[in-house]
């Protein structure tokens, strides 16, 4: 009973960050359009996030609790896995729109690019619950509550603000209604939840695979970065003076100094 009840908290950790994307709409019941100068910012602030926590976040735990070699060796994993999603994501073409209409086979077919886009971000948060119900961490709902699991839930919800944006702006030009804008930016995050509590289960049941674990999500976030989120940003920035290189910039000095206090509380 009481692992379930811990599978169960994990998992609301992990559905606190895939609403989270669903305030990326919010902006669009107030203005019709978001400017390429923050919506360039928003993904550095997005990448700097990203990059601290795993390196304050998970790349330091997983050298508390193993060797380089097995956190090198499950970064490389991790990359792994992004490269793989590329692969499959890259060869299907998927319109948010046409969803209501899909038949169940479809929406597996959805489902399943959405997973394995968003998964590594889920067995971030699952990994860094390993240390639940021991000593040094905030109680909680009954729990203990690692503090690095606290950081990188709220580090992820907030990577997750610009993800809900960006998958909004092109629906919102398709003419979507702005409360089913909210519905597919959550949807487009649903699978983090069952990545966290897989991945939570697993570094509980084999701990000697913990810094694997540390290392898999490390590696696949910081991967992330530097092939999707600050490729995605100088595309939107080029039409901005500097080709939009001073608000990423911006964005991901914003991005550390929002996270790296949190790191050394």
């Amino acid at each position: 009973m009481e692992q379930l009840s811990a599978l169960v908290f994990v998992f609301i950790a992990g559905l606190i960050t895939a609403i989270a994307t669903g305030i990326g709409a919010l902006p669009f019941f107030f203005v019709s359009d978001v400017s390429d100068r923050w919506n360039v910012a928003l993904w550095g602030i997005a990448s700097g996030i990203m990059v601290s926590a795993s390196l304050f976040g998970l790349i330091f735990e997983g050298l508390a609790n193993g060797t380089p070699l097995q956190l090198g060796l499950g970064m490389l994993a991790g990359v792994v896995l992004v490269l793989v999603a590329h692969y499959v994501i890259e060869g299907t073409e998927v319109t948010p729109k046409k969803y209501e209409k899909a038949d169940f086979k479809k929406l597996l077919l959805i489902l399943g690019i959405l997973t394995v886009h968003s998964f590594p971000e889920g067995v971030a948060v699952g990994v860094s619950f390993a240390d639940l119900g021991l000593e040094g961490g905030v109680e909680m709902l009954g729990f203990t509550v690692p503090l690095l699991a606290v950081f990188m839930t709220i580090a992820i919800s907030i990577h997750n603000i610009p993800e809900g944006l960006a998958i909004s702006i092109p629906l919102r030009s398709m003419d979507v209604p702005n409360w089913k804008l909210v519905w597919w930016a959550i949807f487009s995050s649903l699978p983090q939840p069952i990545g966290a509590v897989i991945a939570f289960y697993f570094v509980r049941v084999a701990r000697e695979f913990l810094p694997f674990g540390f290392g898999f999500a490390a590696g696949a976030m910081v991967f992330l970065v530097l092939t999707e989120f600050i490729p995605e940003a100088l595309e939107l920035g080029e039409r901005l003076p500097r080709g939009g290189k001073v608000e990423l910039f911006a964005g991901l000095a914003a991005g550390f100094a929002i996270m790296v206090p949190l790191a050394f509380i």
